[in-house]
């Protein structure tokens, strides 16, 4: 979502790294909040009256980083898979060894803004200038090494919010939904990648709001796996995303194991981080339009 900036996508002759057409990237939600804040929903499904602390739904949400986080770390490493793992800034203040090894383990940390309860559309431009300097901190002053990709809570940005992004100097960012692939945008003299974070296969509105089992997620990533490599023509790209609080868990982790295991043993597939297809996107400039036709 940008106010303004210019847009050019990639056209049918684009391909990922490799000559490969279709492109998977694994994402992982690790997620905290703010102070006295805690998920809007918890896993009884029906939240508490207003102005009522929900213990329940705050008790969840810390499963993500007392066993959530480590196990999907161990899932990756296991398949030799690099993850781009969405990570809130205070999650570096309160759980640093968590975010340590995720950087240590290879995988992109993308920041996710400063908690899950602070959206950019709900602030000023003052505020989300600092919101994006604040986490940006946070995750840099403990991994050593900003992150390049932003993705907001619920991928919801705001008008301005893109342009600030690249002022910053982050080099893309997913809160947008409107393509099968990476798109540039530019923003007055800057640029950024913005990489649509597709909700096909994700734990939490299959679980969570449409009550699923995990099985459901496996079978959905199946048949949109195969559709996109047995019917499709044009170039595409597959997210695959849990959150470390949802499967995480056991019930439901076995199933991000499977979807590795069923894409690394396809050859004609490219896995990557948002990093990467976002470097895929630069190396291949003379394949996008003004139309992406």
């Amino acid at each position: 979502m940008s106010e303004g900036g210019s847009v050019q996508r990639l056209g049918p002759g684009f391909r990922w790294p490799g000559g490969a057409r279709v492109g998977v990237i694994f994402n992982i939600a690790y997620e905290g909040w703010s102070e006295g804040q805690v998920p809007g929903i918890g896993p009884m499904g029906n939240p508490l009256k207003p102005g009522f602390f929900d213990a329940n739904a705050a008790s969840w949400g810390l499963y993500g980083p007392t066993r959530g986080i480590w196990r999907a770390l161990e899932t990756a490493a296991r398949h030799g898979i690099r993850t781009s793992v969405m990570t809130n800034g205070v999650l570096a203040e309160t759980w640093p060894d968590t975010v340590r090894a995720i950087h240590r383990g290879g995988h992109e940390v993308i920041a996710h803004s400063y908690g899950m309860d602070v959206i950019p559309v709900y602030l000023d431009e003052s505020g989300q200038r600092e919101n994006i300097r604040r986490t940006t901190g946070l995750i840099a002053d403990l991994t050593g090494t900003a992150p390049t990709g932003w993705i907001s809570p619920r991928g919801t940005g705001s008008a301005i919010h893109a342009r600030l992004l690249a002022e910053a100097g982050y080099g893309h960012h997913g809160d947008c939904n409107d393509d099968d692939l990476p798109y540039l945008l530019r923003e007055g003299e800057r640029e950024i990648v913005a990489i649509p974070l597709t909700m096909d296969v994700n734990d939490l509105p299959s679980a969570i709001r449409y009550g699923n089992n995990a099985r459901a997620m496996l079978e959905q990533f199946v048949d949109a796996f195969a559709a996109m490599r047995e019917r499709e023509t044009r170039p595409v790209m597959l997210d695959v995303t849990i959150h470390t609080h949802v499967y995480g868990r056991p019930a439901g982790h076995w199933v991000f194991d499977e979807i590795m295991r069923q894409v690394k043993a396809a050859d004609d597939v490219w896995v990557g981080t948002r990093e990467d297809a976002a470097q895929a996107l630069r190396a291949s400039r003379a394949a996008l339009t003004d139309s992406g036709l």
